[in-house]
């Protein structure tokens, strides 16, 4: 029985990484990331102090891990469009609203993730258990560009990863606009103007 008892043991292993996500998600929704120490996310939690070192080395290795599945989620959806043949153009937008979306309802990874924008990848922290979080999300978006080249749908003349860089550039407008918009109708608007420049002509 030892396949067994390995198993429960990783199940255990994950619902209590998973509880102590959504204790931090919590806390730092009320009170921050500075404000949020780790005792009051293991108090949320109802774990030991020292159960948080179990999965995680410091905050920002927590934080990392809830970027990580923003980023998978993404992953997820695109290869989904992809597989299922939708337009290049309906295929990037719902991606990249999706990416809004969740960074609006985490607004507290958002610094994160325009640091790991910039830097392509963040470094995996050496104690974090978690996934090895992709190459921000410029490898999802290349991805779905060089799909709709290959379609005929986005223009060929400007290589995919020009493309790509500039989505960093509108999450960093929108995360900073003093316009009177939600962060998400702003990339909206944005994403929108993007792609009226990329599709090919007919």
């Amino acid at each position: 029985m030892p396949g067994v008892a390995m198993g429960r043991r990783e199940r255990k292993k994950l619902q209590s990484k998973q509880t102590i996500m959504a204790a931090a998600v919590k806390k730092f929704m009320v009170k921050g990331v500075r404000e949020t120490s780790i005792a009051d996310i293991m108090s949320e939690a109802e774990l030991g102090i020292g159960t948080f070192y179990n999965y995680f080395e410091s905050k920002e290795s927590l934080l990392l891990c809830l970027l990580d599945q923003i980023v998978e989620e993404t992953k997820k959806l695109a290869a989904q469009r992809m597989e299922e043949k939708v337009p290049a153009p309906q295929a990037l937008e719902e991606i990249v609203m999706l990416t809004a979306e969740k960074l609006d309802e985490n607004r507290f990874v958002l610094p994160l993730f325009l640091s790991a924008s910039d830097r392509s990848a963040m470094p995996r922290p050496k104690h974090d258990l978690g996934p090895k979080l992709a190459p921000a999300f410029r490898s999802v978006f290349s991805d779905v560009v060089q799909y709709g080249q290959t379609r005929r749908e986005f223009r060929r003349d400007i290589p995919a990863q020009v493309v790509t860089e500039l989505f960093h550039s509108i999450f960093q407008a929108a995360s900073f606009s003093s316009l009177d918009f939600p962060f998400a109708e702003n990339v909206r608007m944005k994403i929108e103007l993007l792609l009226s420049g990329l599709k090919l002509k007919k």
